[in-house]
């Protein structure tokens, strides 16, 4: 995972809330039946395997599991995040293996590599566009996708000479990741407009690296990314009762 202070226009950041809102595809919800069997799947990057984490249960993907399972008490989780993963690597590595589990639910985190390794934003666009296209329409799995934390807040990046061109790229990335998850009714998490504020003024949520999160940023995490798995829970139907 990579972040960076960005400076964007209005109507940027506008247009990214305007899109995130949107989708053209009715969304798909999880099981009506809250007794049934779910499985949910976690692709992405280093912080969907949890670098900067004390222990594999203080990552998002573990307390989203334990979220889900207060609602599906048979929800089980596979981890398929690797550190280092850009959005090539999960369409190469980890798409295939998510589709062969058939899985109820699915996150996405993965961006932050491509800014590193000068991915251009349109390679990254088609790459996350067929992650969504795969998942919505092989097996018609709940997607739930965060956008970069501004990763210009970080120690990583603050105060140093690519500074600007990374801010000015997560917000690029951030837009062409919106665009695909409307266009597939991909849940979109904003992750971005409160790393802002929040990393600022509470220094603790980053790990020790000064980049990943830590078990507390990780528990933020998870409880902006339960917000968007729960718009897609189904309600409960009579005959669960």
């Amino acid at each position: 995972m990579r972040r960076v202070t960005v400076v964007a226009t209005a109507a940027t950041l506008a247009g990214l809330a305007l899109v995130a809102g949107c989708a053209h595809r009715r969304p798909v919800a999880l099981p009506r039946d809250h007794k049934a069997p779910l499985l949910y799947v976690a692709l992405g990057d280093s912080t969907v395997e949890g670098i900067g984490a004390t222990s594999p249960a203080m990552t998002y993907v573990a307390r989203l599991h334990t979220r889900l399972r207060g609602v599906y008490p048979r929800a089980a989780v596979i981890n398929l995040g690797v550190g280092g993963a850009t959005s090539a690597d999960v369409v190469s590595d980890q798409l295939d293996r998510a589709i062969l589990l058939r899985p109820n639910l699915v996150t996405l985190s993965v961006g932050p590599n491509d800014i590193t390794s000068h991915v251009p934003v349109a390679e990254y666009e088609d790459n996350v566009g067929r992650v969504f296209r795969r998942l919505t329409g092989e097996i018609n799995a709940v997607v739930v996708v965060n956008l970069m934390p501004d990763l210009a807040v970080t120690p990583r990046f603050h105060g140093r000479d690519n500074e600007p061109a990374v801010a000015r790229l997560t917000v690029d990335f951030n837009a062409a990741l919106t665009r695909q998850a409307r266009r597939y009714g991909v849940e979109v998490v904003d992750l971005y407009k409160p790393s802002q504020t929040e990393i600022p003024r509470q220094p603790e949520l980053l790990a020790a690296d000064g980049y990943h999160p830590s078990d507390l940023g990780y528990a933020r995490w998870a409880e902006l990314l339960w917000m968007g798995v729960e718009k897609r829970i189904g309600h409960r139907s009579a005959s669960a009762e």
